[in-house]
């Protein structure tokens, strides 16, 4: 079974899909500044997936405009909703299988050195950083959506209870 904050990360993935439900192109589109369109987030949500698991982990780089184009800083712009949703999940399923393959021990690994002085970021760090951010864009993406006069949105977590309990860790077996 995967590490119980994989699992987390799927559950947040899984509500960020959920609260976008039924929205269409126009919609997901539409720029309200000072925010980014919701595909841009997708995109966003993508290239950090993309740079941590597939370029940080595993030198891979499958889908190397999505972090040009969608890095926090990059410009904005309003992808088509069905691309960036196919290049989403092109990188999420292809992060899976590492991800699946983290431990304890691995997260408590260095991952890389940050800030000035250098300070180790840890894999269990990214994990939660990613995790973090999916549920703020899901934030963010709601308010969008209610600025568009869209209701009977999802409110507070989906089936957190059955999806995505706490799970203590398992002791590592040998």
């Amino acid at each position: 079974m995967p590490h119980p904050l994989v699992l987390q990360l799927r559950f947040a993935r899984s509500e960020f899909q959920r609260a976008l439900v039924g929205l269409t192109d126009e919609e997901a589109r539409r720029s309200l500044p000072p925010m980014n369109c919701i595909s841009w987030s997708i995109g966003h949500l993508a290239s950090q997936e993309q740079r941590y698991w597939l370029g940080r982990c595993q030198g891979e780089m499958p889908l190397p405009q999505i972090n040009m184009l969608y890095a926090s800083g990059s410009p904005p712009s309003a992808p088509p909703l069905d691309a960036i949703w196919a290049a989403w999940r092109t990188i999420t399923q292809a992060a899976d299988p590492w991800l699946d393959t983290l431990t304890t021990e691995t997260l408590q690994e260095p991952a890389m050195q940050v800030g000035n002085p250098p300070f180790d970021l840890y894999f269990g760090n990214l994990l939660q950083r990613t995790i973090y951010h999916y549920w703020y864009h899901t934030g963010e993406n709601s308010a969008i959506r209610q600025m568009l006069g869209h209701t009977h949105l999802p409110q507070f977590v989906g089936n957190i209870d059955d999806e995505a309990p706490y799970r203590p860790e398992q002791a590592e077996t040998t």
